[in-house]
């Protein structure tokens, strides 16, 4: 397997696992919100720090650098991107949050290669935008406030930060080592958010089925989706990896379906087939040109 259908296969493993996510979380509709997600990222931490052990990965020490942007990989892409969302969908439809946050692809797109001080590719843009389309389909446009648009915007900008600011750090501690630290990190700063949000009722004693999905969504999308996705991200760049975030609501549909919640319509099919179009486009590579035939010797000169 190539290193590039390798990554590929990687980043649609994660993000079809977060399309998973829904089906999970609507299990724990009931349990404290932040207080689910500290349960979550702590064990989700757990597990990985495990496996950093059996792997022999010890430790390492941080730089400033590094250490600020795990800081602000966890403050954005796991806390805060948690604070949005949440906020988002108790001012607008969750439709409406599932359908501004899956406007990525286009912003990794932009922004990937700018801050890789490269031009964008025309070429992936086209394909992110086909995806978005493909994407909106499916989930439909949804309704809410000027609030919960707010709030929604802010999820796109760190379900962005989540990748952009992961890539430096990537090839010097590795995906395991980036997902557990941001994790660990994020746990702390969840707590304090949830205590002042919920107080007392941050945490309780999950019911089996709570405890279940908890579990599921710590070992599976947290821990297991995470390496994936940190893997793929380098080795595919943020642009191109992007277009893999129009699978979250493919893995919703299909989860609905394994779980027997109801049948795709045809507008999810055809808002799947459109997101599977864009990463045909975008992930095809360029066939090279053929290069021009040399000029014959005396081309050109009169005799």
């Amino acid at each position: 397997m190539t290193s590039l259908l390798r990554a590929s296969v990687g980043a649609a493993a994660a993000m079809f696992l977060v399309g998973t996510l829904a089906a999970g979380s609507s299990v724990i509709n009931r349990y404290p919100l932040y207080g689910g997600q500290v349960l979550r990222y702590t064990l989700s931490a757990a597990i990985l720090f495990a496996v950093l052990r059996a792997r022999g990965l010890g430790p390492v020490r941080l730089t400033p650098r590094q250490a600020l942007l795990l800081l602000s990989l966890a403050a954005t892409g796991l806390v805060l991107f948690n604070v949005c969302v949440i906020n988002a969908t108790r001012n607008a439809s969750p439709t409406l949050v599932g359908t501004t946050v899956g406007a990525v692809p286009v912003v990794l797109a932009l922004v990937g290669p700018l801050l890789a001080r490269s031009r964008p590719s025309f070429r992936v843009l086209a394909a992110a935008t086909v995806v978005v389309a493909g994407a909106t389909v499916t989930n439909g446009l949804g309704s809410g406030s000027l609030t919960g648009l707010a709030y929604s915007v802010g999820a796109l900008a760190c379900e962005a930060c989540f990748s952009l600011l992961a890539l430096p750090l990537l090839p010097t501690l590795g995906p395991v080592r980036v997902s557990a630290y941001t994790q660990a990190l994020a746990v702390p700063v969840l707590l304090a958010v949830g205590l002042a949000a919920d107080g007392a009722g941050l945490l309780r004693m999950p019911t089996a089925a709570e405890a279940a999905a908890l579990l599921y969504l710590a070992v599976v999308v947290s821990a297991g989706a995470f390496i994936l996705w940190y893997d793929a991200l380098p080795r595919l760049g943020a642009d191109r990896a992007g277009l893999f975030a129009g699978l979250v609501p493919v893995g919703a549909i299909a989860t609905a379906v394994l779980l027997g919640l109801g049948a795709p319509t045809a507008t999810e099919l055809g808002g799947a087939a459109l997101v599977i179009a864009g990463l045909l486009v975008g992930l095809t590579p360029r066939r090279p040109r053929a290069p021009a035939a040399p000029a014959p010797a005396h081309a050109g000169v009169v005799t």
